[in-house]
């Protein structure tokens, strides 16, 4: 069981967080709290571009926006001895406790990012009536990641408390920019599982019920995001339409043949074009015009197949009305599989705690899109094990909505599974 003192701090440290909500990279007052209460834990701290490769950062802000970010940071309780890490926007983090005994070595992942969403201030909303709304218009904790951070302290917490019980390395990962599936790539370019033996990622809710733990979850898609632009030719609409080169017309026809793309008979498929903005007036012919795109796949081999559409039909309408384009990949996830004797542990550690109600040990499930899949791809590769695992919440809104909040016992419920699931691998280990 967590103690008392201890679950009070996760509910705290998730309130704060709820509160001041950061979107992806730019999670600067975030990582600078975290990294504080980590290295007073006296865990080794690596972070900013030691831990994030910066060219396989997608969909990355520009230096303006971080710049003004970062003084918002500062004037809302940012940690100044550890900002500098995080100044430009690599804002990752992996704490790690080295017990200097052998053992495997064992990775969590956590992820830290808000989204782009008007918190709800109607007065039945709980975080409204408690006083930790967001802040920040426009942006909030939608989606549960305040829980995720304050969990993953939670752990560093025990885990430090109880190092003579452990053995091995264990490494906390505190991902910056889920939201778009754009920030773990970067990480894994720089290397931050390749020496992992077990790795470990979660999330809360998810449709799945409070007290209930799918141990594996292997519904994730691929997925693909891309910013897709048009450029074309401006002319007077009236005076001199013939020399205009449409970009409008070219996103409009673009648009139409996506949503045409062929389903694939290997499984699921999934395209949606979420933005279309052209245009500069009613008498100008369009030369500019801007799409955001996205495709999933069951498999990253779908995915692949649906992207390739989506590039062949942008190029067509290009050339139907003679314009420029661009193809930005700003985001990316893959497919999984977890791996079934890691899901078994976590599995066990879930059927014997008393604040379980029921545990299920796979799920295959349609579940969206999730880019710790890059982590557990690699260290699958490298001949480790790696399960994605979901814990049970009482939800006031589905993800991603404005009256999202979540049941905040979740927080001491899944960080029992986690330490205990520490233990067992420790223990796994050592009895071989």
């Amino acid at each position: 069981m967590v103690h008392h003192d201890l679950s009070e701090k996760l509910i705290k440290w998730r309130r704060d967080f709820h509160q001041y909500p950061e979107t992806g990279f730019l999670e600067i007052r975030t990582a600078s709290i975290v990294a504080s209460i980590l290295d007073q834990l006296g865990f080794e701290l690596e972070m900013g571009k030691d831990v994030m490769s910066p060219e396989h950062c997608m969909g990355k802000p520009n230096d303006m926006v971080t710049r003004q970010h970062l003084e918002w940071a500062l004037e809302n309780g940012a940690n100044k001895d550890y900002t500098a890490y995080f100044s430009e926007g690599y804002t990752g983090i992996v704490a790690t406790l080295d017990t200097n005994k052998n053992g495997p070595t064992i990775a969590y992942r956590f992820d830290m990012d808000a989204l782009d969403i008007h918190e709800s201030d109607s007065t039945d909303h709980f975080p409204f009536k408690e006083g930790f709304r967001s802040t920040l218009e426009n942006k909030m904790h939608a989606c549960g990641h305040d829980a995720h951070t304050s969990i993953g302290l939670g752990l560093a917490s025990l885990i430090a408390e109880n190092k003579d019980n452990l053995c091995g390395k264990i490494k906390l990962i505190f991902q910056p920019a889920e939201e778009g599936t754009r920030g773990a790539k970067s990480m894994v370019e720089a290397n931050v599982v390749s020496d992992v033996d077990y790795f470990i990622a979660s999330h809360v809710g998810i449709g799945v019920s409070q007290g209930h733990v799918v141990a594996a979850n292997n519904g994730y898609l691929a997925t693909s995001k891309m910013d897709i632009s048009f450029k074309g030719f401006a002319s007077h609409a009236g005076g001199d339409p013939e020399k205009g080169k449409n970009a409008l017309l070219a996103a409009a026809t673009a648009t139409l043949n996506m949503s045409a793309i062929s389903r694939h008979s290997q499984g699921s498929t999934r395209i949606n074009i979420g933005e279309l903005h052209a245009g500069r007036g009613r008498n100008i012919i369009p030369d500019n015009a801007a799409l955001k795109v996205e495709t999933r796949g069951a498999t990253s081999e779908i995915n692949d197949y649906v992207k390739k559409q989506v590039e062949s039909i942008v190029d067509g309408a290009a050339t139907m009305y003679n314009v420029d384009y661009t193809i930005d990949l700003v985001g990316e996830g893959k497919s999984c599989t977890s791996s079934r004797e890691l899901a078994s542990i976590i599995h066990e550690c879930a059927q014997d705690s008393d604040a379980i109600i029921n545990s299920v040990l796979e799920s295959n499930e349609s579940t969206g899109s999730e880019d710790a899949t890059f982590f557990m791809e690699k260290v699958q590769k490298n001949g480790g094990l790696a399960t994605y695992c979901i814990f049970g919440t009482d939800l006031a809104a589905g993800h991603h909505n404005e009256q999202f909040d979540i049941n905040e016992e979740t927080l001491s419920q899944a960080l029992e599974i986690l330490y205990d699931s520490c233990i067992r691998l420790c223990n796994v280990n050592t009895s071989k």
